[in-house]
Formats: C-alpha cells, sequence, structure tokens
C-alpha cells in the first residue's frame, strides 16, 4: 500500500511540448548537423504553403550565418500574406497549433509541430528567443516578437513584442539561433535544388556564410491552391465516426449527405437500409451498436473515389521536365503523371521522372530523388517505400544493370502527392508501405523504363551512324587528295559526294597552318536555323564572319554563331588559333547533323 502510495505521487501529467524536449530526434532533430536542415526545410515549406494559399509567386530568402564557435543564425523571410499579430506567438511557440491538422487537402505542413519544434531546439541549444517578424499588408505596422515555449505547459513565452518598419508590404521573417555546424552545407544545398526542382514557380535566395546561391523560377503561374474535401465514406474509423456522430444535429441521412465526400441521397439512403436504420433518426441518439452498423454499412456501399482534382496539386509533366532541365543538365528527360487514386479513403497521385545522361555521374547506382506533398526527402531512404519499387523493377529489361537500385548515368524522381501522405514517423523522412502507393510507383516507373529504352536504343543507333559519317568526312577528302596526287590532276570538290551519302548538316573543324577553318554544310532538303558553339582557348579576334556573343569563362572563350542554311547552303568560319576545345553545333535534330573534330 505504501509502495503504491509513493509511486502515485510521482505520476503526472506532461504536456507535448516536454514530451518532444525528450525526443527530439522523432522530429529530425537527433544531430547538431541535421538541425540546421530540418529547421530549414520546416521554415520553408511554411513559407510555400502561404504563398500557395494567397496565390503570391514565393520569392523566399535562406540565410545561415555563424554568430559564435558553434552557434549560427538561421534565417527564413518569404512574401507571404504575413501572420496575425495575436497568432504568431502560437504558430511559432505551441506545439500542435495549425491549420491544416483537420483539413483534408494536401499540403506541405500537417501536424502543427514542424517550426515551432524548431523554436523548442533552438531554446535547448542556446537559450536564446526566436525572433519573428510579421507583416500582413502595406497599411499595417510590422510587428516583431521575441519568442519561447513554457515547456511546462505547451505555452508561448513572449519575450518581447514591438511594432516596428519593414521594408516588406507583407510576409513573415524567422530568425532561430542554435548551436550547429555547417558540416551537412552540401546535402544543404542539394535539399534547396530539390525544392527548386519540385517548386518551379518559386525563387530560392541562399546565402549560406557568404556564399550565396539562387535557384531562379522557370513558371510565372502560382499552382491551384488544393481545397479542403470532406472525409471519405471509406477511410472513416469507428472512433472518428462516433465523435463526429455525437456533435452532429441532423438525421442520419443528413450527417451522411453533408458530413462525407461523394455521398448523395440515393447511396445515404443504399446505407441507411444495409445498416437497417431509419432515415429520421437523429444521428446523435445511436448506441454503439447502431453506428458500428452504420459503419460496415459505409465501408460496404461502394463509393466513387474523392475528387482528387479539388484536394490534390500535382506539379505536371512539362514542369518537372522544366525543373529538372533548370537545376541538371541531362541528355534525356521524361516525367509521368499517373491518374489518381485511393487508399483507405484518401486520394493520391504518383508523379516521377527519369534523367539520363548530362552532368549525372556515370559511375555507381543512379540517383533517387524523393518526394511528398512537393517536399523532399532527405533521409531514411533504406526504409522508404519509393526506394523499395524503384530496386523492384527489372531495369536490366529496359537495357539497364543494376544491382538493387538501376546503375549508371542516371537519375529516379518520384513524387508521391496526397491528402494525407503515410510518413513511417513524426519526422517525415520516408513514406511508408502502402500496397497502393506501391503499385502505382512501380506502373509509373515502368512506362518510364519503356521510353528510356527507347532513347537508348535510338542513340546507339544515332551513334553507330555518327561513326560511318566521321569516317565518311575523314577519309574521302584524304582520298582524294591522295588520287589527286598520284594522276597529278587538280584536287576534285568531295562535297557533293559526303553530301549524298549523308543528307545531313555537318559541321567540319580542322586547323592548317594556325588557321582554324569551321565548314558548316546543309545537305538536307530543308532550309535550317540552326547556332554553332565553339569553346577552346583561342579568343578568335579576327574571326571572320565574328561571332555573335563571346563569353570568357576563365580563361576559355565561348564563342556563338547564329545562321540559317538553306538546302544545299554552305557557310565557313576561320580565325587564326591552336584549334583546341569542342564544337557543338544546336538548334538541329540529332538524327539529321554531324559534328566532326579534324584535329581531334
Amino acid at each position: 500500500m505504501v509502495l503504491a502510495e509513493d509511486l502515485a505521487k510521482q505520476q503526472r501529467s506532461i504536456s507535448i511540448a516536454e514530451f518532444f524536449e525528450k525526443n527530439k530526434h522523432l522530429l529530425g532533430f537527433d544531430s547538431p548537423t541535421r538541425g540546421i536542415i530540418t529547421t530549414i526545410k520546416e521554415a520553408v515549406d511554411n513559407a510555400l504553403d502561404a504563398c500557395e494559399e494567397s496565390e503570391v509567386l514565393p520569392d523566399i530568402f535562406v540565410g545561415i550565418k555563424r554568430v559564435d564557435a558553434e552557434v549560427y543564425r538561421i534565417t527564413v523571410e518569404d512574401n507571404g500574406p504575413g501572420i496575425v499579430p495575436e497568432n504568431v506567438p502560437l504558430v511559432f511557440g505551441k506545439l500542435l497549433y495549425g491549420s491544416r491538422f483537420h483539413q483534408i487537402r494536401q499540403s506541405r505542413g500537417q501536424q502543427g509541430i514542424g517550426i515551432s519544434a524548431a523554436v523548442l531546439y533552438a531554446q535547448l541549444t542556446t537559450g536564446i528567443p526566436t525572433r519573428v517578424v510579421s507583416r500582413t499588408g502595406a497599411k499595417a505596422s510590422a510587428h516583431r516578437f521575441d519568442l519561447m515555449i513554457k515547456t511546462e505547459t505547451n505555452e508561448p513565452e513572449i519575450v518581447s513584442h514591438e511594432e516596428i518598419d519593414w521594408d516588406r508590404t507583407h510576409g513573415t521573417r524567422i530568425e532561430i539561433q542554435f548551436k550547429s555546424t555547417l558540416a551537412a552545407k552540401k546535402r544543404l544545398v542539394d535539399y534547396l535544388r530539390l525544392t527548386a526542382i519540385v517548386n518551379p514557380h518559386a525563387r530560392i535566395t541562399a546565402d549560406i556564410d557568404g556564399e550565396v546561391t539562387v535557384f531562379e523560377r522557370v513558371s510565372g503561374e502560382v499552382p491551384p491552391c488544393p481545397k479542403p474535401v470532406l472525409p471519405h465514406p471509406h477511410g472513416i474509423e469507428f472512433g472518428a465516426l462516433k465523435r463526429i456522430a455525437a456533435a452532429s444535429t441532423g438525421t442520419v441521412e443528413e450527417f451522411l449527405v453533408g458530413s462525407f465526400s461523394r455521398v448523395g441521397k440515393k447511396t445515404a439512403d443504399e446505407m441507411i437500409a444495409l445498416a437497417k436504420l431509419k432515415p429520421s433518426r437523429k444521428v446523435n441518439k445511436l448506441d454503439a451498436d447502431e453506428l458500428k452498423k452504420l459503419l460496415e454499412a459505409m465501408q460496404a456501399v461502394k463509393v466513387p473515389a474523392p475528387p482528387a482534382q479539388q484536394c490534390l496539386s500535382p506539379i505536371g509533366e512539362d514542369l518537372i521536365c522544366r525543373g529538372l532541365e533548370k537545376e541538371i543538365q541531362l541528355d534525356f528527360v521524361k516525367a509521368r503523371t499517373r491518374p489518381s487514386a485511393v487508399y483507405g479513403g484518401h486520394s493520391f497521385i504518383i508523379e516521377a521522372a527519369i534523367g539520363y545522361g548530362g552532368k549525372v555521374p556515370p559511375e555507381g547506382t543512379a540517383q533517387l530523388f524523393r518526394f511528398a506533398n512537393r517536399v523532399p526527402l532527405l533521409y531514411q531512404q533504406g526504409a522508404c517505400a519509393i526506394t523499395n519499387c524503384v530496386s523492384q523493377v527489372n531495369w536490366k529489361g529496359y537495357g539497364l544493370s543494376q544491382q538493387g537500385l538501376p546503375m549508371g548515368p542516371m537519375l529516379v524522381m518520384v513524387h508521391v502527392a496526397s491528402t494525407n501522405v503515410p510518413f513511417t514517423s513524426e519526422s517525415k523522412d520516408a513514406v511508408a508501405s502502402i500496397p497502393e502507393i506501391e503499385r502505382e510507383i512501380v506502373l509509373v516507373l515502368q512506362e518510364l523504363g519503356r521510353e528510356l529504352k527507347t532513347y537508348l536504343y535510338r542513340r546507339d543507333k544515332t551513334k553507330q551512324q555518327d561513326n560511318r559519317a566521321r569516317a565518311i568526312c575523314s577519309i574521302i577528302p584524304d582520298i582524294a587528295a591522295k588520287v589527286s596526287e598520284i594522276v597529278e590532276l587538280p584536287l576534285v570538290d568531295t562535297s557533293p559526294i559526303e553530301g549524298k551519302i549523308m543528307r545531313k548538316v555537318v559541321a567540319k573543324k580542322r586547323t592548317v597552318n594556325g588557321k582554324v577553318h569551321i565548314n558548316v554544310n546543309n545537305y538536307t532538303a530543308k532550309e535550317v536555323p540552326l547556332v554553332l558553339y565553339n569553346l577552346s582557348r583561342d579568343e578568335a579576334a579576327d574571326a571572320v564572319p565574328r561571332p555573335d556573343f563571346v563569353d570568357n569563362m576563365d580563361g576559355e572563350y565561348n564563342k556563338v554563331w547564329r545562321r540559317t542554311l538553306g538546302a544545299g547552303d554552305a557557310w565557313q568560319i576561320v580565325y587564326t588559333g591552336s584549334g583546341d576545345g569542342s564544337l557543338d553545333l544546336r538548334g538541329v535534330e540529332d538524327n539529321v547533323k554531324v559534328v566532326v573534330d579534324l584535329d581531334v
């Protein structure tokens, strides 16, 4: 008895802030290195959501500055709608406070934990309050708060509050200081680059300890903001049904039609009949057994899927390709967006892309980019369903080697957009294994695998043709010169012979006696607009004709000429130089062009 009483005296409830103070690893603050990335991730997610909800093109600044030996100041500023002053302390100083938890729609933040957890982590490591500046419009004053969290009560503590002048007409700025390290600087830049890829409408400027990087937007349109929808009857559980029913004052029929997505009068009557209830019964008067029968009926009756077009906002195939091409130069890139599907009453859409060649490292396994609701997933790759699905695909059937993941100069991108992404933990690093989601990921990767196989086949075939064409360009003039020398007759122009054989646009570079000669012949039957690039150490100041553009790149000169050649036309460029460097012909389809460097 005495022991029980002593134990009882030690028992008390704890606040959610106290729990996460001792279990910060659950939220992604398991190390100082990762703390910076998690903080910026949560702040940028909030900024993007706020801008999209107010239909503003996001212009986000991210700053990281060392203020002491181990202390960094993290700054994230956006041009969103701002936060009304009375809500600022609650948004940043109270865990599990937010506007999206009870809404069924696609959003980056869902739990109301992220940014307030960063505030908690900062006061744990440095004890310095978090500073927040917010302004809701040009006619409103900006308010500056210094905040902390009372962990015992999970309530905000306002250290100071004042009105200030701020150059932004609307937006929010947060400054957080905590102990950390910039050891993960590359990963941080990668996170911002990946964020820019899946948010092509955003401009992100990053100042990381004095190094400024700008990720420009490629789209001038704000994506449509997802609208909340009602819960789907196939995704409801008994506890939730009991709670919703208790708060309703209408009849069973009114309750079903008004509280659930895709349930009309006819469907509601079918559910009520199957549950053997009277439509006129007040739903809040049903006992537990009757509610269980109603739930079974709701699950049994066929109901259309939730309206995905309303509650989801996929990126789109074109913008995915443009985002990837802006940040990662690729020889091949294709994207696919699957039709919407449902798991457990939640709508979701799977999007994926495959890139090949270009600046992707040629050795090792393919790069895997994972995203959920337009947010990069950087950690726990091995525990993620996306990784498992990529490994399930038989990439050898598409012309690639494979060791779990595909091998070679390739990247695979998968984006899960859902009203409720099933993460494996609160840190939102990995997607859980849901059969419906895994099936859609495998299907879209198989579609893209077939596209890649076609590209690789055509590339190899074109390469073979180009090698033959280069051999012709190299050998025929030499043969003609030798024959001319043997028979002691003037040298014959072999260009018509080359043209008949190849029927392509041919660019040839040859250096003779200190003069670089670049000849371009259009052997096709059509007029061809083209752009010629010549990158070398030669400035080509005496080039005839003059380049349209010259750029000095660390001692190498990128010279650009633009010209339109009619069918059968020829064009020559001559300048003094050594003939080193590379030659490239753009604006012409790969299957009708040949570039030959006879100096190599």
